[in-house]
């Protein structure tokens, strides 16, 4: 497979992960997988992040080996930051990036595990007056 394709398969591959992770508790049907995908990305952030930095992430990294191999250099810590940086046409500052990103992951984690363990039982207890 050229590294050319390889690098869109992963582009993809982030967007689907960052738009499952944001978004899927919104659909009944996804949202206990959802809770599975966030749990695995939050692993590899802390747990994975204990060796590799907090925030790691194995598809940015296999990512970022490829677009090193196609000649990009000085590529950040972040896919969100590369890809901010990419459509604003300016260097977003990092930080914010990740207050971002992380603000925007906690909040879906907080609203899938309502809708997962909370939601249902209040809806039981109003059914049951």
């Amino acid at each position: 497979m050229s590294l050319p394709v390889l690098d869109f398969i992963y582009t993809l591959v982030h967007l689907l992960i960052i738009g499952f992770n944001l978004f899927a508790w919104a659909f009944r049907a996804t949202r206990r997988l959802h809770l599975y995908g966030v749990a695995v990305t939050l692993a590899c952030w802390l747990i994975l992040g204990i060796w590799y930095g907090i925030g790691y992430c194995p598809v940015t990294d296999w990512q970022w080996q490829v677009k090193a191999r196609l000649g990009e250099q000085n590529l950040p810590n972040s896919f969100v930051k590369y890809y901010a940086d990419k459509i604003s046409g300016r260097s977003v500052d990092a930080n914010l990036i990740d207050i971002i990103t992380a603000g925007s992951f906690l909040l879906s984690i907080i609203i899938s595990v309502y809708l997962n363990f909370f939601s249902k039982k209040s809806k039981l207890k109003a059914k049951s007056n």
